[in-house]
């Protein structure tokens, strides 16, 4: 079965076309980093109109490497920005009209996992699910693809836009992420040793709005804010980097690793643009459980995991695509896409 998958939640504008959930033909990615980075995060109104440029001709270009026609259109619907969500939806609809063939909705998160699982020749569950990016940080247990259970989320900030906040008061361009990684890189950590926030009785749930707190108040001094003169030299901002990075990048593994053992999980599975960060991967490397991330060109936004999902669910569903009423969904928890689990060989 061939799947054309569309992904349009945010600022990346993505089209692929993927066999039986694993194969991929194409990943298209139309990336706007250039068109926010003045802005120092995503603009809603400009990437709904750079979604609007771009989704045609992407999909056209994917349409060329698929080796057959397409059997089946699967689209992310929530969460994200509703006007990016509308222009993708809507697309899917359209050509599921115009050729007669069905589509389905996908959660966008929950795609994120499978990127990693689609990587995996026999994945083993249940298994511990780890969501690392921009706009989400969570822990969840895999039952079966499409069967999960919350465990804990952060209360406050995802870990990938603290990672972009704290790039801003170090002076550092958009996207903030890979900017820390690489000024920690010739930072030591143990100058500014930090601490990731403490959720009271809820000990797998993440607060990074304290941390990066403590950023702002090393580098600026004590209850400033963030327009006032840096109080340390700029030779310590490395530093200050590294601290950040592995007091928030530690938080992550340490809850991670003590779920999936109260939780006997088999296996790791970790998703989100965040996982590009390769402390984080060596930091994972002394986990007992076999740990998984998404292959190369599957941790930031891709259609990819898109149409690998959207596979799966349509068999979940019988082969029966969606109606055309399914809207698009700006907040979509994860567990509000549970399905029936299937039996199936990977």
């Amino acid at each position: 079965m061939l799947v054309l998958g569309i992904e349009s939640t945010c600022d990346e504008t993505a089209c692929a076309v993927v066999q039986d959930g694993k194969k991929i033909f194409s990943n298209l990615i139309a990336s706007q980093t250039e068109v926010h980075s003045p802005y120092e995060g995503v603009y809603p109104e400009l990437a709904c109109r750079r979604h609007f440029d771009s989704l045609i001709p992407l999909i056209d270009q994917a349409l060329k490497e698929a080796p057959a026609p397409i059997d089946l259109i699967a689209v992310a619907h929530g969460p994200g920005l509703i006007g990016a969500l509308l222009l993708g939806v809507h697309a899917a609809k359209a050509l599921s009209l115009a050729w007669n063939k069905p589509f389905v909705g996908v959660n966008h998160v929950e795609a994120h996992l499978y990127a990693a699982i689609m990587g995996c020749e026999a994945p083993k569950f249940p298994a511990l699910g780890v969501v690392v990016s921009g706009g989400h940080t969570f822990l969840t247990r895999i039952q079966s693809v499409g069967q999960y259970e919350m465990i804990g989320q952060t209360v406050d900030d995802a870990i990938g836009e603290a990672f972009d906040k704290v790039a801003v008061l170090l002076g550092l361009p958009y996207p903030g992420g890979p900017e820390i990684e690489k000024l920690a890189r010739q930072g030591d950590p143990l100058r500014y040793p930090l601490k990731s926030g403490v959720v009271k009785g809820r000990p797998w749930d993440f607060s990074f709005s304290g941390l990066k707190t403590n950023v702002l108040y090393t580098l600026k001094g004590q209850n400033c804010d963030k327009r006032a003169p840096n109080q340390i030299p700029p030779e310590d901002k490395p530093h200050l980097a590294a601290g950040f990075q592995e007091a928030a990048l530690q938080d992550i593994v340490k809850k991670s690793l003590a779920a999936a053992e109260q939780m006997g999980c088999k296996m790791i599975f970790l998703g989100g643009g965040v996982t590009q960060n390769q402390r984080l991967r060596e930091l994972f490397q002394k986990s007992p459980l076999p740990v998984h991330f998404p292959l190369p060109g599957l941790s930031l936004d891709n259609a990819a995991m898109i149409a690998g999902l959207g596979y799966h669910i349509f068999l979940q569903k019988n082969e029966q695509g969606d109606s055309l009423d399914l809207e698009p969904r700006p907040r979509m928890p994860l567990r509000s896409i549970t399905l029936k689990p299937i039996h199936h060989v990977f």
